[in-house]
């Protein structure tokens, strides 16, 4: 299954400064979070798939990387 792009996990524009990703991110984690959702797969899956995007947008060299070559810029394969 093809990855989302992260920008549109987080619903952030590419030019979004830290504090909005960081807005989204919080923002999402409160609506998916596993003690929120027992039990629900999907939550669960959008969690993770939010922290994912978090953890890469937040940090600027893998920010760097992902914007210039995508997923495969931060993949760790």
């Amino acid at each position: 299954m093809a990855k989302r792009d992260y920008y549109e996990v987080l619903g952030v524009d590419r030019n979004a400064d830290v504090n909005t990703i960081k807005k989204a991110y919080r923002k999402l984690a409160m609506k998916f979070h596993p003690d929120r959702n027992p039990d629900d797969k999907e939550a669960e899956a959008n969690f993770k798939e939010a922290s994912e995007a978090y953890e890469v947008l937040s940090d600027q060299q893998k920010r760097s990387r992902y914007d210039r070559f995508g997923h495969q810029g931060v993949s760790d394969a």
